[in-house]
């Protein structure tokens, strides 16, 4: 378990602010029932990319871990770069699969959750919940 939280994961997870959009285009929250965890997004869009991007996240050292990563980049992504990313980052998970390369390619950094299936579901809220919300907002 040591090596799962390891300095980058820490890092990572101690970067995030908790913070609103005034009048997001797109809003979604995601909950792990298993342990609690929850994570909110707000996006604005120009045209099909994320214009604006705002996380709310109560989350173990994981789940925030990724959630930084997906903060990172989230800026200028389209909902396909960011199904792309969750699916990779499922696969990653379940089958030990390979991080997407590119914008997301931090993902690597989650290996280790693979063999944890208990942090599975908070590790996936942040793109879980970036799809819904990047998907509420084109459909508007």
């Amino acid at each position: 378990m040591d090596d799962l939280y390891n300095s980058d994961i820490l890092t990572l997870s101690s970067s995030l602010r908790n913070e609103r959009l005034d009048d997001p285009d797109g809003t979604s929250r995601k909950v792990s029932k298993l342990c609690g965890s929850w994570l909110e997004i707000d996006v604005n869009m120009a045209g099909e990319k994320v214009s604006e991007a705002a996380l709310r996240v109560q989350a173990c050292a994981l789940g925030q871990a990724s959630a930084a990563i997906l903060k990172e980049k989230v800026i200028g992504a389209t909902l396909l770069e960011l199904v792309d990313a969750r699916d990779a980052l499922k696969t990653i998970l379940k089958s030990g699969g390979n991080p997407p390369e590119g914008r997301f390619s931090r993902l690597e950094l989650l290996k280790g959750v693979s063999a944890y299936p208990a942090r599975h579901t908070s590790t996936l809220l942040a793109f879980e919940a970036a799809v819904e919300a990047v998907s509420k907002a084109l459909g508007k």
